[in-house]
């Protein structure tokens, strides 16, 4: 098992129970000194795409997930590694019991752009399902937005 630090849609448990089966939540935590933030808006059909890049002041909240190797396998698919969209990174994450090493996976483009309003509704809604504090959700749900076709 490897441990997967979950900052988006994959916050919600529901979500990660269907595509990862076999791989049950552990805990939850922060990245601290890295920060949300979304890219390769010419990749996405829906606006840009959830990321994290390197930010001391910053944080991210994520759910920490002991996932199976056939999981990560799912995962990965489901991710786009296969299509170079992201790529996996290895971060260390807090948590209440100490710091641990997790992988995440980080956009493979120029970070810049906006989601759409649908994708920040999800990862809000992930958030609160994952257990991140009320104030991070709100944050997510007040974020700036492409408008309907841009």
């Amino acid at each position: 098992m490897t441990l997967y630090a979950a900052y988006g849609s994959n916050l919600s448990p529901a979500q990660m129970s269907a595509r990862c089966p076999h791989s049950p939540l552990r805990g939850t935590g922060w990245l601290p000194g890295w920060r949300l933030t979304f890219g390769g808006e010419d990749h996405g059909w829906d606006g840009a795409l959830p990321t994290v890049v390197e930010d001391e002041k910053s944080q991210v909240f994520v759910g920490l997930y002991d996932v199976s190797e056939a999981d990560e396998n799912a995962l990965d698919e489901w991710e786009g590694l296969n299509l170079g969209l992201y790529r996996k990174l290895r971060i260390r994450a807090h948590t209440l019991d100490g710091d641990v090493v997790a992988w995440v996976y980080v956009l493979d483009a120029f970070e810049g752009g906006l989601p759409s309003a649908r994708l920040l509704g999800i990862l809000a809604d992930a958030a609160e399902a994952g257990g991140a504090p009320d104030d991070y959700a709100a944050e997510l749900r007040g974020r700036p937005c492409r408008s309907i076709g841009d």
